[in-house]
């Protein structure tokens, strides 16, 4: 009975919806709907028949499209089962997810053509670097600048200007005009801006290679350096009453980079004390190929030189007189013992500045306000900020090649951001204007700022004092990015390839480093250095010095003479606020 009743239930309900179903407004909406869908997925299909497209001579392939029938709308609708045309929902969401891959690998494929477009400034001719464009098919003019790279050519020019004396003037020109601003022609015609210069130049201008003020600086910086120069660079250096010290640099075995620089500090002392000028000779490091011509085995390889060539001539003539020998009037390293050198007497031509050091430095939490060195880390900080005041152009190449490789790609992805137009096609550069030329020119290359600088230091250190492992710097880092929550990148330099491996762990960090061959397992630091050659085993650890001092921040070990002379190129910098986190103490202090 029940079965029956049901029965009948059904026949009602069937014949109620065919009856409906059958009714002409129906059958209008079906068949409308229908056509809707039928269309929908024809201007899919449309979209998705371009394949491939051309950009600057990169061919981009899109994925394809396509979804079986079956995998769309059945999973959503199974309606209209009957009928050719598949409605597919999902491929809208595709076809959005594939245009942004499409438009991601067209971003790195434009960002990779600039980064290689911008190595063709790094090469060492103007033939090389047109040729290297076309076959990227670029040329100059549609080439923008690169924000990270230096014009090294330029900056020789001017620092030359800055460190010789014109004629009859009793300092270089260092006015308050900055970089090449001197050099605009409405500087040297303007007879208001003449006098101006001749007489600060006359009340006694400061060097401009100081950054800062002298809060900023290590006491009485920038006078001690405009003193150090007059004392190298006297008017007449044929006068017979201007004496002389002839130095080689340190060569024994075992002996890095940082002792070198901290002998040729004490000869600078001694120089000073005894009124004479030091003349730098052999320079082991730079006997190799990459040091051109007379700047082979040269201190000025790399840095300007410590004098004027006039005297280095006369210093050098000098050497061949015996009676010069006899007068005292030149001398050398082996006169003097090797305590007088590495630890002896500092000028006191400025009187103690030292008592007065500002404590910034930390080691284990506390802030060092005193030691028994404080008068040789003052005076360490000014020697080697002389030596380095101004880079050579082979060195100021070495920069380039160093940021390119460390900051080109992140360069490169920010200056097509602001472009605003398609490149290469809608982009040709512009000929300078003046303030381009002579004040923004002035201006140092991009880095990701901020910067942490870290120098971790262990090996055959661990003789000479305490090696704490790569965790604890990090540490140290934490400490700074709790202060400076906007601080994201570390430029990391190291022998160790175990510290290099350790970092890539520390995923919330941008490591940046030279891609150097590393120490692995126990080695000591001479044997490490010859088996890179003598080249390279200079080049990087003079790029990471020079990086460590422009940095926002640094961490290392004081007990290390490379991070001890860190520290003082960076407090004679403008860097003394930025504090020094040390891992460890100098062992004398």
């Amino acid at each position: 009975m029940e079965i029956s009743s049901q029965k009948s239930l059904e026949k009602v309900l069937s014949q109620r919806a065919l009856q409906m179903g059958s009714s002409f407004p129906c059958q209008i909406c079906v068949v409308g709907f229908l056509c809707g869908v039928c269309l929908t997925s024809l201007f899919l299909a449309a979209l998705t028949s371009f394949g491939s497209f051309e950009f600057s001579g990169f061919s981009l392939s899109t994925m394809s499209l396509g979804a079986s029938p079956r995998s769309s709308g059945s999973e959503i609708f199974n309606i209209a089962t009957s009928t050719d045309c598949n409605f597919k929902p999902k491929e809208t969401e595709r076809l959005e997810v594939d245009s942004q891959s499409v438009k991601e690998r067209t971003d790195d494929e434009k960002v990779s053509l600039l980064y290689s477009a911008w190595s063709a400034k790094l090469t060492e001719s103007v033939d090389e670097e047109s040729e290297y464009l076309k076959q990227l098919r670029l040329s100059k003019s549609n080439v923008p600048n690169a924000p990270h790279l230096e014009n090294c050519k330029l900056r020789t020019q001017v620092t030359e200007h800055l460190d010789r004396r014109p004629a009859n003037e009793s300092l270089p020109p260092w006015t308050g005009w900055k970089g090449v601003l001197d050099m605009n022609p409405a500087a040297t015609t303007n007879e208001q801006m003449t006098y101006f210069r001749h007489r600060v130049i006359s009340e006694g201008a400061y060097p401009p290679w100081i950054t800062g003020s002298d809060e900023e600086n290590y006491p009485y910086t920038r006078k001690v350096q405009r003193d150090i120069w007059l004392h190298q660079h006297p008017l007449n250096c044929r006068d017979p009453n201007v004496k002389f010290l002839v130095a080689d640099w340190e060569r024994l075995p075992g002996f890095g980079i940082g002792a070198q620089l901290a002998g040729m500090c004490g000869l600078l002392a001694i120089a000073i004390n005894e009124k004479r000028v030091l003349v730098t000779n052999y320079f082991n490091r730079a006997d190799h190929d990459g040091c051109k011509g007379s700047s082979r085995a040269s201190w000025s390889c790399y840095f300007f030189p410590e004098t004027s060539q006039e005297c280095r001539d006369r210093a050098f003539d000098l050497l061949g007189s015996d009676e010069a020998w006899k007068r005292g009037i030149i001398t050398a390293k082996e006169n003097y013992s090797s305590k007088a050198i590495w630890t002896g007497r500092t000028p006191r031509l400025w009187g103690d500045p030292w008592a007065y050091l500002q404590p910034t430095t930390e080691i284990n939490g506390s802030l060092i306000a005193y030691h028994r060195k404080m008068d040789l880390r003052w005076w360490r900080s000014q020697a080697v900020r002389y030596l380095m005041r101004f880079q050579s152009e082979y060195m100021c190449g070495l920069l380039n090649v160093a940021h390119h490789a460390a900051f080109g790609k992140e360069a490169a992805k920010i200056v097509l951001k602001s472009l605003g137009k398609e490149w290469p096609k809608e982009f040709t550069n512009k000929p300078n204007s003046d303030i381009e030329d002579y004040v923004w020119s002035s201006h140092k290359p991009w880095i990701p700022r901020p910067l942490l600088s870290m120098h971790v230091r262990m090996g055959d250190k661990a003789c000479e004092m305490k090696v704490v492992e790569f965790e604890e710097y990090m540490h140290l880092a934490d400490r700074i990015r709790k202060r400076f929550p906007h601080l994201n990148g570390i430029w990391l330099s190291t022998e160790m390839q175990e510290v290099i491996d350790k970092s890539k762990s520390y995923s919330t960090w941008n490591f940046y480093y030279t891609n150097v061959t590393r120490q692995v397992g126990n080695m000591t630091m001479a044997s490490y250095e010859s088996s890179l050659g003598r080249e390279t085993s200079t080049n990087y650890p003079l790029v990471n010095f020079l990086m460590a001092t422009e940095a926002d921040f640094f961490i290392g070990a004081l007990g290390s003479t490379w991070c001890y002379l860190i520290d003082g190129m960076r407090n004679t910098g403008g860097k003394v606020m930025a504090g020094y986190l040390s891992v460890n103490k100098d062992r004398f202090w």
